[in-house]
């Protein structure tokens, strides 16, 4: 047996602003002063300033400018950045919510922490999806393997130190659908806008039978978009015009990896649950006692969050009017109001808040997950990422 040491790593999350979609920016700035190495980013997540739906163009906008910046920096085709880095872009920042990139890049470990599980990250992509695919049982079960894969690049062995797994999945066109059509298939829904619900949520089953939340036994084809006691308590997707894959990048804590970061999680039953918040928080050390102190905010690296209009139409007895607003949709509705709670908690706007939680987590809710540096780093005044 070999006694050589198994390499040890460490995550990054550095949180960029974005002036509009296509701002490189703080991107150029990391490269430029040697804070970051192009090389060692595997994922970026995004929230764009369009509207979420089947033509935001917002997102591809973001990718491609992404894949045009790193391409340059690393001397390689946008194609060959696209197969190296997981590239995730959610539309939509209504209300407070402040457009951003949360840049996550691996590197050889350069400060050991003691033992204590850190923040650990792995990618992994599903094959091109057909159309008459997405929305169906393949899917659910092409994510499930890709989150394997991604949990063993990561040297997460536990589901139970999973606490995050990100989805960026594709979605049915007007083109895809005839193409599906040519030849002689029929795919899930003929609503294109339909169709991100019933993508995300075979995403969602993907990580949920994945991490044992649920089991091979309860999926069948019918219950995908219809049976909501089916779900998950940690997967987030969000579905795209941008792609015919699945991109899945999955976040928890293994004491394979060091670094001054950890993540945590918990489930909003609804969209106030404030409670759900502060279990996350308190769970990282974080106290809270109404709105975060600036020092204990500052520690919060990323949050990730679902959002969802209840289906019943109502919050805790009362109506809401997210479902009946044609003028607006209800995937907008939820972001600005679920932000809005998230925000007055953590005291600020950047966060990761995407819509349309079909599968993730219960009715009405969705899963929250916070990434922040460790007290003891912060005591021991360790650099800031």
């Amino acid at each position: 047996m070999s006694d050589v040491a198994k390499p040890r790593f460490q995550c990054r999350v550095d949180r960029l602003p974005m002036d509009h979609p296509g701002d490189m920016t703080g991107l150029h700035r990391l490269f430029d002063d040697g804070t970051l190495d192009p090389a060692s980013i595997v994922a970026i997540l995004g929230k764009t300033e369009g509207n979420g739906c089947v033509n935001d163009f917002s997102r591809p906008y973001a990718v491609d400018s992404l894949l045009w910046l790193l391409a340059d920096r690393l001397g390689v085709r946008p194609e060959i950045v696209a197969d190296r880095v997981s590239i995730i872009m959610s539309g939509g920042t209504e209300g407070g919510l402040s457009p951003h990139f949360l840049v996550f890049s691996v590197a050889a470990s350069s400060s050991p922490s003691g033992g204590s599980p850190s923040l650990a990250i792995g990618t992994a992509f599903t094959r091109d999806l057909r159309p008459e695919e997405i929305g169906r049982i393949e899917q659910v079960h092409a994510t499930a393997a890709a989150v394997i894969d991604a949990m063993a690049l990561a040297d997460i062995t536990s589901p139970a130190d999973v606490h995050y797994v990100q989805v960026k999945c594709p979605l049915l066109t007007s083109g895809r659908i005839a193409e599906a059509h040519r030849r002689g298939e029929e795919v899930v829904t003929e609503n294109t806008y339909a169709s991100m619900g019933f993508s995300r949520g075979a995403s969602a089953l993907g990580v949920a039978l994945a991490l044992g939340e649920i089991g091979p036994d309860a999926l069948t084809p019918s219950a995908i978009g219809h049976d909501l006691s089916l779900w998950s308590r940690r997967a987030g997707a969000s579905a795209g015009i941008e792609l015919t894959r699945n991109e899945v990048v999955v976040m928890g804590n293994s004491a394979g990896w060091d670094g001054d970061m950890s993540i945590a999680h918990s489930v909003m039953l609804d969209a106030i649950d404030v409670a759900a918040v502060r279990s996350a928080l308190s769970l990282l050390d974080i106290p809270v006692d109404g709105q975060l102190a600036a020092t204990e905010a500052d520690r919060i690296c990323a949050v990730l969050a679902k959002a969802e209009p209840s289906r019943s139409g109502v919050i805790r007895g009362s109506r809401h009017i997210m479902w009946d607003d044609s003028d607006i949709n209800a995937t907008r509705h939820a972001r600005a109001l679920v932000g809005g709670v998230i925000a007055g908690i953590v005291g600020r706007t950047d966060l990761f808040v995407s819509g349309g939680a079909e599968h993730q987590g219960p009715d009405g809710g969705g899963p929250i997950s916070i990434i922040a540096r460790k007290r003891s780093s912060v005591a021991n005044e360790s650099p800031s990422s």
